[in-house]
């Protein structure tokens, strides 16, 4: 793997912006279990990923919890351009107890003129 450096469970590499990073099992948003990941298939093998939805929920939670707004422009970004289930999401957000804020948010959760 070459000049890869590894911090904790994050991986970077001098060749490239991005960090990859390999929570610990089980994979989960908030205090819920991830119930199916999306494959994604290369010639160099398969990528295991996040639903959308999923992907909202773990940017929410950081909002949620930490109040990081990094993490909600994520989920808006990523609610905007992907099917994301905000019906989900607003479940999600009631089990965590959080639904004050994702009712404050809901607006921008939702595909422009959608």
């Amino acid at each position: 793997m070459g000049n890869r450096c590894e911090i904790g469970t994050e991986f970077v590499h001098p060749d490239t912006p991005y960090i990859i990073e390999f929570p610990p099992g089980p994979l989960s948003v908030g205090a819920e279990p991830v119930k199916q990941v999306q494959d994604l298939d290369f010639s160099t093998g398969r990528l295991e990923l996040l639903s959308p939805t999923d992907c909202v929920k773990d940017r929410l939670a950081a909002y949620y919890h930490w109040d990081d707004q990094q993490c909600l422009a994520q989920a808006v970004l990523v609610a905007q351009a992907k099917d994301a289930d905000i019906k989900e999401i607003a479940r999600w957000s009631r089990a965590e107890g959080m639904m004050d804020k994702f009712r404050l948010i809901r607006a921008q959760l939702s595909r422009p003129g959608g």
